[in-house]
């Protein structure tokens, strides 16, 4: 068994197609097809189920898959040990951040980062703080910035908390509430909403801050990416509340202290099981030394 086979079986699984799996890894589609076939002779049993239409994972390669991606993922850090070793800095880094990031210049670090460490390959995701925390645990990304309501502390995982901050409403320029320096949860509660997902971070601060008041509000639009979010606002279809710290990256909108407001704490989350040497060397560009944190 080896570990080209592995990326091999990988590819496939990710892309449904043995054509764009050879795509993927720059080999002839016949010889990617090959060595699937030799694993799967050794390994006495059908990864792929193959027709005319498609490829999906048997049950046998369902269960073969999550190891392979460990295996590889070992391999990948223990070259990245090595080079470390001999004073080199290698391998991958994948970063987690959540839309509303405002506690750190995550395009700023990553250019630095990626001018003094050019040999890393560099991913970012942006997810909502519970998948980013369960990512960061599966090893999937090394380091992430999550944001929790004041109630909830990230799980399984290090964290340091960054940032604390509350929240502001959002409204269009033209909206009744637009020239209010402040108001309350009681007057929003009678607004239609447009918010995070229900069971989402940045969704439970607000729907915790408004049922701890004994208020209920409508939320007619749910969306994932906040700079939509402020679209939507700002084209006068509902008012939001976002933390004060990221809203003066919006545009189009205009922003309201609320007094009774909720608040978010924003935290770097990495794995408990350790830092790659990438991941080490990202903490030290953000000026966060690879010490120990909460669990």
């Amino acid at each position: 068994m080896e570990l080209q086979q592995m990326r091999y079986v990988v590819a496939v699984a990710e892309t449904n197609s043995f054509t764009r799996a050879a795509e993927r890894c720059r080999v002839v589609q016949s010889a990617l097809s090959h060595q699937v076939a030799r694993l799967e002779r050794e390994l006495g049993a059908r990864l792929f189920e193959r027709t005319s239409r498609r490829v999906r994972l048997t049950p046998a390669g369902a269960a073969f898959l999550p190891v392979a991606r460990q295996c590889l993922d070992a391999a990948e850090r223990a070259a990245a040990e090595v080079a470390a070793a001999v004073g080199e800095v290698r391998g991958r880094l994948a970063v987690g951040v959540i839309s509303t990031l405002a506690a750190i210049d995550i395009a700023g670090a990553l250019r630095t980062f990626h001018r003094q460490y050019p040999f890393v390959r560099i991913g970012l995701r942006v997810a909502a703080s519970e998948q980013l925390i369960e990512q960061v645990r599966q090893g999937a990304v090394e380091v992430a910035v999550v944001g929790l309501p004041t109630t909830a502390r990230p799980q399984g995982v290090r964290a340091r908390e960054l940032a604390r901050d509350r929240h502001v409403a959002v409204v269009a320029p033209d909206h009744p509430l637009a020239r209010a320096t402040t108001v309350d949860l009681r007057r929003l509660s009678a607004e239609v909403f447009v918010d995070f997902p229900a069971g989402t971070a940045g969704r439970t601060e607000s729907d915790q801050a408004f049922a701890a008041a004994g208020l209920d509000r409508d939320v007619a639009f749910e969306v994932t990416n906040a700079h939509f979010l402020a679209r939507l606002v700002g084209q006068g279809l509902g008012v939001a509340m976002l933390p004060s710290a990221y809203v003066p990256q919006l545009t189009g909108v205009v922003t309201i202290e609320v007094a009774d407001a909720p608040a978010r704490v924003e935290y770097l989350v990495w794995n408990s099981a350790g830092h790659t040497p990438a991941a080490a060397a990202f903490l030290a560009v953000l000026d966060l030394p690879a010490k120990p944190g909460t669990e």
